[in-house]
């Protein structure tokens, strides 16, 4: 370990968008804070901008790629850097990257940690081989008990070494508090909203297994008319994009729902939503716009499936509906839209409370880092460096 800061390389296929990509943002600024140098690898993207805003340095390498070829080669240009900047732990939080990054660890002999996101796919030898690698962590961090129980059951991964650790939301950001009525205005304007209507919105990647063709057809199902929709996400003018744009059109609903690409300012848009929807027709490993929504008092309502079990409490704090199921979501909607404002008001507020309860990212963050110290602790009497001065 170098003796004056530990450095800790976080390695990822690239800095675009979504849950993994905001958990390494956030990791990263924590690591600045407790004095950490921290490192970034990607193929790059927009939010590498944020990476280095937080303190952290970004190294850009093919390691998007799943080419067996490149992946080797990457293991090279790894172990480079691993000796060039000293680093003293990888972290890795996807499949390709996390071969090579094992592959470069065990070369240089320092620890080596996998984040479990999800419950891969594992229909084939191959595939279940492919994923194999987020169980060869020193420790394995996964983030909800959907997650962990894949992981033990699938994998064998043993509890001594998993460490689960959800994911958490900026409740300094995501306060409804902090949200002025000018910045609400700006994006009603940008997305042509209709004044006083009730805004359903549904963020997330245009990915068939969000659901946003549920949505669709459930709006279709629904006799009332008094909203607009939202669908917000990365690939507009995809193939599944134009699709999308089809269905809207052939439900009739070209003039109540409309789809736009990645919002800049989901503090706002959930502060001006009625209603948040989640209707993903496959379970997720967590859900980070479950927890975002609830943050900001906005009532959701998520499929009943994967971590929205663990991050909605049902009736109380949000809304859990049967998967897959158009008609039992727009019976949902319905009855969200048609509860008395003190009912929405009393429901929002115990939102609020939970996730500031149980899914911060400064207890994300904090256990995260916990999980580097319990490896790079010095075991040598004499050692220079302790991390009790940064976890005293």
């Amino acid at each position: 370990m170098s003796m004056d800061r530990p450095t800790i390389l976080q390695i990822l296929p690239s800095l675009v968008t979504g849950g993994v990509e905001r958990g390494t943002v956030d990791v990263t600024a924590a690591l600045t804070r407790a004095g950490f140098r921290a490192l970034v690898a990607s193929a790059g993207g927009p939010m590498t901008r944020e990476v280095e805003a937080a303190g952290g340095t970004h190294m850009t390498l093919p390691l998007e790629s799943k080419n067996p070829i490149t992946m080797l080669l990457n293991i090279r240009r790894l172990v480079k850097l691993i000796h060039e900047e000293k680093i003293d732990l990888i972290h890795a939080r996807s499949r390709a990257p996390a071969w090579s990054a094992w592959g470069a660890a065990a070369q240089a002999h320092i620890p080596f940690v996998t984040t479990f996101h999800s419950p891969y796919g594992a229909g084939s030898p191959l595939k279940r081989f492919y994923n194999s690698v987020m169980a060869k962590g020193a420790r394995v961090i996964t983030i909800s008990s959907f997650v962990t129980d894949y992981a033990q059951k699938t994998y064998g991964v043993s509890s001594s070494k998993m460490r689960q650790i959800p994911r958490g939301v900026d409740t300094e950001s995501f306060d409804p508090a902090k949200i002025t009525e000018t910045r609400k205005e700006s994006l009603r304007r940008l997305w042509n909203l209709t004044e006083g209507q009730p805004l359903l919105l549904m963020p997330g990647r245009l990915t068939r297994w969000k659901g946003q063709l549920v949505l669709i057809q459930a709006l279709a199902q629904l006799k009332r008319r008094d909203y607009q929709c939202v669908i917000v996400g990365g690939g507009k003018d995809s193939p599944y994009g134009t699709e999308l744009a089809a269905a809207i059109h052939q439900a009739g609903l070209d003039n109540r729902v409309f789809l736009h690409e990645t919002c800049r300012d989901m503090e706002a848009a959930y502060a001006l939503a009625s209603l948040v929807l989640v209707p993903s027709t496959r379970p997720e490993g967590f859900g980070r716009v479950v927890i975002e929504a609830q943050a900001m008092g906005a009532l959701v309502i998520a499929s009943n499936h994967g971590g929205a079990r663990e991050t909605v409490v049902p009736d109380q704090t949000g809304f859990l509906t049967k998967p897959n199921d158009p008609h039992a979501l727009a019976e949902t909607i319905d009855r969200v839209l048609s509860l008395a404002p003190s009912d929405r008001a009393a429901l929002g507020s115990r939102a609020m409370q939970h996730v500031r309860a149980n899914f911060t990212t400064r207890v994300m963050t904090e256990r995260t880092l916990a999980v580097y110290r319990e490896l790079l602790a010095p075991t040598e009497k004499g050692a220079r460096f302790s991390l009790e001065s940064v976890f005293p």
